[in-house]
């Protein structure tokens, strides 16, 4: 019993021993857990601190950022105000000037109408003198010559007339008998004077293409049988074709591009299909019309794209590809007008307007001088109207009427315009004026005898020393079409300045058509 006892108390005490060593164990780790925390907590705390100091200093340089960013622009904007206001000053003292100006003129003016009011009670009085004069001088005279004034007027002209007829008849005979004797010496002259314009470098470039061809053979089918096929080609292009000695080419000569191009287009077909004679001529040179049109509406279209221009009006597009066809002072009219449009863009851009408009005004500026029937307004005028009625917007429509001063300049990019026309224009080697002048004598001539009754169509060809008339052969008889050339040269003759001499044919050509059916 007494070592039962004292194994249990052993055992107890060895158990309470490894409980209390435990114990102790649990108190010692829970004491370095304490110690473990409380120094992450004091690094916790010291990282805190050092990341809010870092946070502070970012704010700190991030707020000097935008201070430094808000002064320079406000210290930009301030230079700005103060350039604007020197500038407004400028303008004020500008205007000032000008008013002091008109004012010194108003006074100018008003001294000069006084002047003139005086001169002319002056000249009032003393034209009374001398119609008091004049009227006891003529009373003086009737009663010596025992008429009145008006039958002296009467016998005086009657007289005056039976003598300048007289005069005027033997003056005709002389004219004629000297025309005769000296008309060998002024053809030649002509005939050098001809060959000096057809010299001139631009003519050739403006007013000549050259066709060519595989082998001469093919001069004798576009000539055809007793020259019918290049008759029929020139009446319906209305331009001249030349066949010469030229070796495999063939030159088309006129002052329109567009005709010579469909006759250069015309001929290409008739020569690749090999079917030359006058019906299949004329049937052709319809297509290729046609065909020119449609390129016409094209290069419109792709013009209006290649500058970024929207919403054009179909007949506008027609316009502006016409001007690929179209010269102005030697200078292509689509070039320029293309010019100008960028011209105007990057103006507009440096003065804060509306960049698109001005490229569109640029680009419209001379559409007046496409419109086909040429009327008698100025180009900008018309321009103008053409623009108003397919609805551009009014600051375009100011801008082309403007732009050669017709009308006043209500739209800020209208100067703008009219400065860049100048500055295409007058760039080196931008525009002949001999060119421009030479192709209205041309048109000129052409409306001359189109305005006669009875003539349906009308070609200047041989630069300008032939005109080509195209007579109606149901209203026109053959004595009618003789007096018809001979009225036509007169009024050339009358109301037209041109070196040399001008040769009127009038072709009065009568065609019978039925249909078998």
């Amino acid at each position: 019993m007494d070592n039962i006892y004292i194994i249990t108390t052993a055992v107890l005490s060895l158990i309470l021993g490894i409980m209390v060593g435990r114990y102790l164990l649990l108190k010692v780790k829970a004491k370095e857990f304490e110690e473990k925390a409380a120094a992450f907590l004091k690094e916790a705390k010291i990282k805190a601190e050092t990341v809010r100091k870092e946070k502070e200093l970012q704010a700190k340089e991030k707020y000097l950022q935008l201070k430094s960013k808000f002064e320079e622009e406000a210290n930009k904007k301030k230079n700005i105000l103060v350039t604007n206001e020197a500038k407004l000053k400028q303008k004020e003292q500008n205007i000032n000037k000008t008013i002091e100006q008109v004012k010194r003129k108003e006074a100018e003016i008003n001294q000069l109408q006084e002047k003139l009011k005086t001169q002319s009670e002056v000249l009032n009085r003393k034209k009374e003198e001398s119609e008091k004069l004049l009227r006891s001088q003529v009373s003086q005279l009737e009663k010596i010559a025992n008429m009145t004034a008006e039958e002296a007027k009467l016998q005086l002209t009657e007289a005056l007339k039976t003598e300048a007829q007289a005069h005027a008849n033997a003056y005709i005979k002389d004219i004629m008998e000297e025309a005769k004797l000296t008309a060998s010496k002024k053809s030649k002259k002509l005939v050098i004077e001809a060959i000096q314009r057809n010299a001139t470098e631009h003519a050739i470039e403006n007013c000549v293409s050259v066709f060519n061809i595989d082998t001469d053979e093919i001069k004798g089918k576009i000539i055809g049988r007793e020259g019918r096929n290049i008759r029929t080609l020139e009446a319906a292009t209305g331009v001249e074709i030349i066949v010469d000695d030229t070796p495999e080419a063939i030159i088309i000569s006129g002052f329109d591009p567009v005709r010579r191009e469909i006759a250069r287009l015309a001929l290409h077909r008739l020569v690749s299909d090999g079917r030359i004679h006058p019906a299949r001529i004329e049937e052709i040179v319809a297509k290729v019309k046609k065909q020119i049109n449609e390129e016409i509406i094209d290069i419109g279209e792709r013009t209006a794209i290649d500058l970024g221009i929207h919403g054009l009006h179909p007949e506008l597009i027609k316009l502006v590809g016409r001007m690929r066809f179209r010269s102005s002072y030697g200078q292509n009219l689509l070039q320029h007008s293309r010019e100008v449009a960028n011209l105007c863009a990057l103006l507009a851009a440096e003065l804060g307007l509306n960049v698109k408009l001005a490229k569109r005004a640029g680009l419209l500026h001379d559409i007046g001088k496409v419109v086909p029937e040429e009327p008698e307004s100025p180009h900008a005028i018309l321009g103008m109207e053409l623009a108003k009625k397919y609805k551009e917007h009014p600051d375009v429509c100011n801008a082309i009427g403007a732009h050669h001063d017709e009308i006043e300049m209500t739209s800020m990019i209208s100067p703008i315009i009219q400065a860049c026309d100048a500055i295409s224009g007058s760039r080196p080697g931008a525009r002949r004026e001999v060119m421009e002048s030479y192709i209205k004598r041309l048109k000129a001539l052409e409306d001359t005898a189109v305005a006669f009754d009875g003539v349906l169509k009308c070609y200047a060809i041989q630069a300008g020393r032939e005109l080509r008339v195209i007579a109606d052969a149901e209203n026109v008889s053959d004595e009618r079409a003789n007096m018809l050339s001979f009225e036509i040269a007169q009024k050339i003759e009358k109301e037209m300045q041109y070196p040399g001499q001008i040769k009127v044919t009038v072709i009065r050509e009568m065609r019978a058509v039925n249909f078998a059916k």
